[in-house]
Protein backbone atom coordinates (compact mmCIF):
# COMPACT_ATOMS: atom_id res chain seq x y z
CA UNK A 1 0.00 0.00 0.00
CA UNK A 2 1.13 3.44 -1.33
CA UNK A 3 0.72 5.50 2.14
CA UNK A 4 1.64 9.01 1.31
CA UNK A 5 -2.07 10.90 0.85
CA UNK A 6 -3.88 8.31 2.50
CA UNK A 7 -6.36 8.32 5.55
CA UNK A 8 -5.80 6.41 8.75
CA UNK A 9 -7.68 6.48 11.98
CA UNK A 10 -5.54 5.27 15.05
CA UNK A 11 -7.33 4.84 18.14
CA UNK A 12 -5.87 5.44 21.84
CA UNK A 13 -3.70 8.01 19.87
CA UNK A 14 -3.30 10.50 22.66
CA UNK A 15 -0.78 8.38 24.56
CA UNK A 16 2.01 5.77 24.79
CA UNK A 17 2.00 3.27 21.77
CA UNK A 18 -1.16 4.65 19.36
CA UNK A 19 0.55 8.35 19.71
CA UNK A 20 3.50 5.98 18.07
CA UNK A 21 1.82 4.65 16.18
CA UNK A 22 0.06 7.45 14.74
CA UNK A 23 3.46 9.55 14.43
CA UNK A 24 4.90 7.10 12.41
CA UNK A 25 1.72 7.31 9.43
CA UNK A 26 1.98 10.87 9.69
CA UNK A 27 6.08 10.88 9.01
CA UNK A 28 4.97 8.77 5.87
CA UNK A 29 2.80 11.87 4.71
CA UNK A 30 -0.58 10.02 5.83
CA UNK A 31 -3.51 11.75 6.93
CA UNK A 32 -4.25 10.53 10.76
CA UNK A 33 -7.78 10.73 12.62
CA UNK A 34 -5.98 10.84 16.51
CA UNK A 35 -8.88 9.42 18.32
CA UNK A 36 -8.98 9.63 22.54
CA UNK A 37 -11.24 9.51 24.88
CA UNK A 38 -9.84 10.97 27.93
CA UNK A 39 -6.69 12.25 26.80
CA UNK A 40 -7.27 15.40 25.04
CA UNK A 41 -3.88 17.62 25.27
CA UNK A 42 -2.17 14.43 24.75
CA UNK A 43 -4.21 13.89 21.47
CA UNK A 44 -3.96 17.91 21.03
CA UNK A 45 0.22 16.81 20.88
CA UNK A 46 -0.12 14.33 19.11
CA UNK A 47 -1.31 16.24 16.08
CA UNK A 48 1.07 18.74 16.48
CA UNK A 49 3.88 16.19 16.56
CA UNK A 50 2.12 15.11 13.40
CA UNK A 51 2.05 18.17 11.68
CA UNK A 52 5.95 18.78 11.77
CA UNK A 53 6.16 15.28 10.54
CA UNK A 54 4.81 16.48 7.08
CA UNK A 55 1.66 14.68 7.95
CA UNK A 56 -1.91 15.94 8.90
CA UNK A 57 -3.93 15.12 11.78
CA UNK A 58 -7.40 16.13 13.23
CA UNK A 59 -8.24 15.01 17.03
CA UNK A 60 -11.39 13.12 17.48
CA UNK A 61 -13.14 12.03 20.82
CA UNK A 62 -15.04 9.19 21.42
CA UNK A 63 -15.93 6.76 24.13
CA UNK A 64 -15.39 3.70 22.47
CA UNK A 65 -17.11 1.55 25.31
CA UNK A 66 -20.53 2.68 23.94
CA UNK A 67 -21.56 0.04 21.78
CA UNK A 68 -22.67 3.02 19.37
CA UNK A 69 -19.25 5.03 19.51
CA UNK A 70 -17.46 3.13 17.09
CA UNK A 71 -20.20 3.09 13.64
CA UNK A 72 -20.21 7.59 14.96
CA UNK A 73 -16.43 7.49 15.27
CA UNK A 74 -15.96 6.23 11.18
CA UNK A 75 -18.66 8.17 9.94
CA UNK A 76 -17.02 11.50 11.49
CA UNK A 77 -13.64 10.41 9.98
CA UNK A 78 -14.78 9.97 6.82
CA UNK A 79 -16.89 12.80 6.61
CA UNK A 80 -13.54 14.91 7.65
CA UNK A 81 -11.29 13.25 5.66
CA UNK A 82 -13.26 12.33 3.07
CA UNK A 83 -11.76 9.08 2.47
CA UNK A 84 -10.53 5.91 4.86
CA UNK A 85 -7.51 3.59 4.07
CA UNK A 86 -6.43 2.44 7.07
CA UNK A 87 -7.61 1.44 10.46
CA UNK A 88 -5.60 0.95 14.06
CA UNK A 89 -7.37 -0.43 16.80
CA UNK A 90 -4.99 0.46 19.45
CA UNK A 91 -7.19 1.78 22.01
CA UNK A 92 -7.29 -0.82 25.13
CA UNK A 93 -6.82 -1.05 28.37
CA UNK A 94 -4.74 -3.21 31.01
CA UNK A 95 -6.05 -3.39 34.32
CA UNK A 96 -4.92 -5.52 37.31
CA UNK A 97 -7.71 -8.16 38.09
CA UNK A 98 -6.73 -10.71 40.42
CA UNK A 99 -8.93 -14.01 40.75
CA UNK A 100 -11.68 -13.60 43.14
CA UNK A 101 -12.25 -10.00 42.15
CA UNK A 102 -13.53 -9.50 39.15
CA UNK A 103 -17.36 -9.19 38.87
CA UNK A 104 -19.39 -8.56 36.33
CA UNK A 105 -18.90 -5.30 35.48
CA UNK A 106 -15.41 -5.30 35.72
CA UNK A 107 -15.14 -8.09 32.80
CA UNK A 108 -17.82 -6.27 30.78
CA UNK A 109 -15.55 -3.11 30.79
CA UNK A 110 -12.27 -4.95 29.60
CA UNK A 111 -14.17 -7.05 26.86
CA UNK A 112 -16.17 -3.75 25.55
CA UNK A 113 -12.90 -1.71 24.87
CA UNK A 114 -10.23 -4.31 24.24
CA UNK A 115 -12.68 -6.27 22.10
CA UNK A 116 -15.87 -5.41 21.41
CA UNK A 117 -14.81 -2.02 20.20
CA UNK A 118 -12.18 -3.08 18.14
CA UNK A 119 -14.67 -5.75 16.04
CA UNK A 120 -17.35 -2.69 15.94
CA UNK A 121 -14.84 -0.18 14.46
CA UNK A 122 -13.31 -3.12 11.81
CA UNK A 123 -17.22 -3.17 10.84
CA UNK A 124 -18.10 0.13 10.30
CA UNK A 125 -14.79 0.65 8.33
CA UNK A 126 -15.04 -2.15 6.02
CA UNK A 127 -17.43 -0.66 3.78
CA UNK A 128 -15.54 2.74 3.64
CA UNK A 129 -12.06 1.12 2.95
CA UNK A 130 -13.81 -1.07 -0.03
CA UNK A 131 -15.04 2.48 -1.14
CA UNK A 132 -11.70 2.92 -1.59
CA UNK A 133 -11.04 -0.10 -3.80
CA UNK A 134 -9.58 -1.55 -0.13
CA UNK A 135 -7.50 -1.17 2.46
CA UNK A 136 -5.99 -2.37 5.82
CA UNK A 137 -6.44 -2.71 9.60
CA UNK A 138 -4.03 -3.54 11.87
CA UNK A 139 -5.20 -4.65 15.75
CA UNK A 140 -2.63 -4.17 18.57
CA UNK A 141 -3.51 -7.50 20.62
CA UNK A 142 -0.46 -8.15 23.41
CA UNK A 143 1.86 -11.30 23.98
CA UNK A 144 -0.88 -11.53 27.13
CA UNK A 145 -2.55 -13.48 24.11
CA UNK A 146 -0.11 -16.09 24.04
CA UNK A 147 1.08 -16.20 27.87
CA UNK A 148 -1.11 -16.80 30.94
CA UNK A 149 -0.79 -13.65 33.40
CA UNK A 150 -2.65 -14.51 36.27
CA UNK A 151 -2.71 -10.91 37.54
CA UNK A 152 -4.19 -9.93 34.11
CA UNK A 153 -6.41 -13.19 33.30
CA UNK A 154 -9.55 -11.09 31.56
CA UNK A 155 -7.14 -8.82 29.90
CA UNK A 156 -4.95 -11.68 28.53
CA UNK A 157 -8.61 -13.54 27.07
CA UNK A 158 -9.71 -10.26 25.81
CA UNK A 159 -6.60 -10.07 23.71
CA UNK A 160 -6.54 -13.58 22.91
CA UNK A 161 -9.99 -12.96 21.43
CA UNK A 162 -8.32 -10.40 19.13
CA UNK A 163 -5.77 -12.99 17.70
CA UNK A 164 -8.54 -15.03 17.10
CA UNK A 165 -11.25 -12.05 14.89
CA UNK A 166 -8.09 -10.97 13.15
CA UNK A 167 -7.47 -14.46 11.74
CA UNK A 168 -11.64 -14.21 10.79
CA UNK A 169 -11.71 -11.01 9.78
CA UNK A 170 -8.76 -11.40 7.35
CA UNK A 171 -10.93 -14.00 5.61
CA UNK A 172 -14.15 -12.70 5.82
CA UNK A 173 -12.59 -9.27 4.16
CA UNK A 174 -10.25 -10.69 1.81
CA UNK A 175 -9.06 -9.75 -0.55
CA UNK A 176 -9.96 -6.17 -0.78
CA UNK A 177 -9.56 -5.68 2.73
CA UNK A 178 -6.33 -7.08 4.59
CA UNK A 179 -6.56 -7.60 8.41
CA UNK A 180 -3.31 -8.31 10.82
CA UNK A 181 -2.27 -7.77 14.51
CA UNK A 182 0.80 -6.89 16.63
CA UNK A 183 1.05 -8.37 20.05
CA UNK A 184 3.63 -5.76 21.75
CA UNK A 185 5.69 -7.28 24.58
CA UNK A 186 7.39 -5.19 27.29
CA UNK A 187 7.33 -1.58 24.97
CA UNK A 188 6.20 0.06 27.97
CA UNK A 189 5.59 -1.21 31.43
CA UNK A 190 2.36 -0.79 33.74
CA UNK A 191 3.15 2.73 35.83
CA UNK A 192 2.61 0.97 38.81
CA UNK A 193 5.36 -1.65 38.26
CA UNK A 194 8.91 -0.88 39.97
CA UNK A 195 12.47 -0.91 38.48
CA UNK A 196 13.23 -4.24 40.16
CA UNK A 197 10.02 -5.46 37.87
CA UNK A 198 11.22 -3.57 35.13
CA UNK A 199 15.06 -5.56 35.75
CA UNK A 200 13.36 -9.15 35.70
CA UNK A 201 11.48 -8.26 32.46
CA UNK A 202 15.26 -7.63 31.35
CA UNK A 203 17.02 -10.30 32.71
CA UNK A 204 14.33 -13.00 30.87
CA UNK A 205 14.24 -11.18 27.35
CA UNK A 206 16.93 -12.48 25.05
CA UNK A 207 17.51 -9.06 23.92
CA UNK A 208 17.95 -8.10 27.02
CA UNK A 209 15.82 -4.65 26.83
CA UNK A 210 13.06 -3.35 27.07
CA UNK A 211 11.00 -2.61 23.54
CA UNK A 212 9.99 1.13 22.61
CA UNK A 213 6.61 2.11 21.38
CA UNK A 214 8.38 3.10 17.85
CA UNK A 215 9.52 -0.63 18.01
CA UNK A 216 5.61 -1.44 17.48
CA UNK A 217 5.13 0.94 14.66
CA UNK A 218 7.50 -0.03 12.86
CA UNK A 219 6.04 -3.73 12.57
CA UNK A 220 2.96 -1.33 11.61
CA UNK A 221 4.44 0.44 8.80
CA UNK A 222 5.66 -3.26 7.48
CA UNK A 223 2.31 -4.45 7.61
CA UNK A 224 0.82 -2.06 5.40
CA UNK A 225 3.17 -1.86 2.78
CA UNK A 226 3.12 -5.89 3.04
CA UNK A 227 0.76 -6.79 0.62
CA UNK A 228 0.72 -10.49 0.55
CA UNK A 229 0.27 -10.68 4.29
CA UNK A 230 -3.35 -11.36 6.17
CA UNK A 231 -4.46 -12.90 9.22
CA UNK A 232 -1.38 -12.59 11.10
CA UNK A 233 -0.06 -11.79 14.22
CA UNK A 234 3.40 -10.47 14.62
CA UNK A 235 5.04 -10.88 18.08
CA UNK A 236 7.11 -7.84 19.00
CA UNK A 237 8.56 -8.61 22.48
CA UNK A 238 12.52 -9.04 22.15
CA UNK A 239 12.16 -12.69 21.66
CA UNK A 240 10.47 -13.30 25.59
CA UNK A 241 7.84 -16.11 23.50
CA UNK A 242 10.69 -18.21 21.65
CA UNK A 243 11.77 -19.02 25.22
CA UNK A 244 9.00 -21.45 25.67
Amino acid sequence: MELRGRVALVTGAGRRVGRAIALALATEGMRVAVHYNRSEEGAAETVRLARERGGEGRTFAADLTSPDSPAQLIDEVTRAFGALHVLVNSAAGMERTPFGEVDPDRWDAIFALNLRAPFLLAQAAAPRLREQGGGAVVNIADLAAFETWPAYLPHGISKAGVVHMTRGLARILAPAIRVNAIAPGAVLLPDDWDDRAAQRIIHTTPLGRLGTPEDVADAVLYLLRADYVTGETIVVDGGRRARG
